[in-house]
């Protein structure tokens, strides 16, 4: 049995208790199979289409979709660019252009001010903590109301993990350093740099490698060494930074356009809602995996010099950050009650962290 069969296997098998775990309250009434009307729908993403993950989950999910549903819903995969700009996708599947999008929610704070943190936060929750803010702890309600204005239904698309922070062609030895530095970031973070006296730039991925090798850009980040070495970023800037404070546990987003979603039969409505969560793990597997062997060619074979960015940098940008945050949830009082939310469960996931994971790890280095 191929990959593919395994997992249609498994969505026939499970397919109710998923989505109850997902929280698809969308559908509410028993799985039909008497439909026979087809369906074509579009996905769009802000990713290059081939690039490993981000880009190939959402070819996985549609072929998962069609093979779940017996061919009666296909679904056509655009790359950023294709279609829409890799920045667009918002907005599109809002309007109806395109069905569905896989991207990511904080290149979307300007439209709503609470999207940051249903992506990432700087200093803020891991891929762990993270997914289970949204499934029980309540994050999952909060993004469907902020969305819903938008005619949209937002669920988990995968997360990349702790990032690195990115690639650079100057040292960063103190945060004078970072003064008039022109970054890549999307975010948040984009916001601590400039108060830490950079120059912050949102840029598609697809834009990102030209940009630093013509010099337009000073540094980049984008994901880690998987997604990075792909990229070829390593042939156009010489330091690598760690850690990704920017982006602990990045989660990625499946946009439903609403009205489209619930005109589907309830079968297939659950189809989706199960495979996206297929995407969701198979996405920060197919990176955990793919980063440390990625990581070895860069620093071994492709020469790369890893850099730890130094510790008072790292205790000002968190400083920073704070501030950041919390500004951000005083502006908006939607935002507000989503930081309460998300903080309180940072908060308590902290706590058992220390006598758990955190002191496995320091024993596993004894």
């Amino acid at each position: 049995m191929n990959r593919l069969s395994k997992l249609k296997a498994l969505i026939i098998t499970c397919l109710a208790l998923v989505v109850i775990g997902c929280g698809a309250e969308q559908a509410s009434s028993p799985v039909a199979t008497s439909n026979t009307q087809n369906y074509s729908w579009k996905l769009i993403t802000s990713w290059p289409k081939n690039l490993p993950a981000l880009g190939t989950n959402p070819e996985r999910f549609a072929d998962l979709v069609r093979e779940t549903s017996g061919g009666r819903l296909n679904i056509r995969v655009y790359g950023a660019n294709e279609l829409v700009g890799g920045l667009e996708v918002f907005d599109a599947v809002s309007q109806g252009v395109a069905e569905i999008g896989h991207t990511a929610s904080y290149y979307w704070q300007g439209k709503v001010p609470g999207a940051p943190f249903f992506s990432s936060i700087p200093f803020g929750m891991t891929v762990v903590e993270m997914n289970a803010w949204l499934t029980h702890g309540g994050g999952a309600s909060l993004w469907k109301e902020i969305y819903e204005p938008f005619d949209l239904i937002p669920v988990r698309g995968g997360n990349s993990g702790t990032q690195m922070f990115g690639w650079f062609n100057k040292e960063i030895n103190s945060v004078e350093d970072l003064q008039g530095l022109k970054m890549r970031i999307p975010g948040l973070g984009g916001e601590v740099l400039r108060r830490a006296g950079a120059t912050p730039v949102t840029m598609q991925a697809s834009e990102v490698f030209t940009a630093l090798q013509t010099g337009a850009l000073d540094a980049a980040e984008f994901v880690s060494a998987y997604n990075d070495l792909a990229a070829g970023y390593h042939t156009v800037a010489k330091y690598y930074y760690y850690p990704g404070w920017h982006e602990p546990g990045s989660a990625l987003e499946t946009l439903f356009n609403k009205t489209a979603f619930e005109s589907l039969p309830s079968d297939l409505q659950a189809i989706l809602m199960a495979a996206t969560e297929v995407m969701n793990q198979g996405v920060i597997d197919e990176i955990t995996a793919g980063n440390s062997e990625s990581m070895k060619v860069l620093v071994e074979r492709e020469g790369v010099e890893l850099r730890k960015l130094p510790d008072d940098v790292l205790r000002e940008l968190k400083r920073i950050s704070q501030d950041v945050v919390e500004e951000l949830a005083a502006q908006d009082e939607t935002a507000g009650r989503v930081y309460e939310s998300y903080k309180s469960f940072q908060d308590t996931m902290l706590d058992y962290k220390l006598v758990s994971e955190e002191a496995f790890d320091d024993a596993r280095r004894l």
